[in-house]
């Protein structure tokens, strides 16, 4: 019986040597907000249609998405504000995340300048604009 007891607390102690330890998993909101900011820059706001570099055939080159790029498009009439080059949005280099989530929600920069055309100017909710933001905060910034 006693090498039953021994057996038994030795095994309750591998299972908590197992369990302890630092985590570095993101919490589960975090990973759903990550998650709803990705759904939200990819199907609904389709960010990577200006921001990411496309091949030939118009499909977006691996490794370069929302790096930047020069739009291949002009309106028909020239704007003088007219955006050329859409910057790179992996990882919101020089953006606060209080300003980062304003413009979502009023389309005003951390300036309170409106975005250049063609970029729209969003009107998120806080939840959504928060989303976006952490996504696009969990990219890496630089190309690989």
């Amino acid at each position: 019986m006693k090498n039953i007891g021994i057996t038994i607390l030795t095994g309750v102690a591998l299972l908590a040597l197992v369990n302890v330890g630092p985590s570095y998993a993101e919490p589960p909101a975090a990973t759903a907000k990550i998650a709803r900011g990705k759904y939200l820059v990819e199907n609904e706001a389709k960010c990577g249609e200006c921001h990411s570099l496309h091949d030939e055939k118009g499909e977006p080159v691996p490794g370069k998405q929302l790096k930047g790029a020069t739009l291949s498009f002009k309106p028909i009439t020239p704007l003088p504000i007219w955006a050329d080059k859409a910057p790179n949005i992996a990882g919101m280099r020089g953006w606060e995340q209080e300003d980062a989530v304003k413009f979502f929600m009023t389309g005003l920069a951390y300036n309170d300048l409106p975005a250049r055309p063609p970029m729209p100017q969003y009107k998120m909710n806080k939840e959504d604009a928060e989303a976006v933001v952490a996504y696009l905060k969990s990219l890496s910034p630089t190309a690989k």
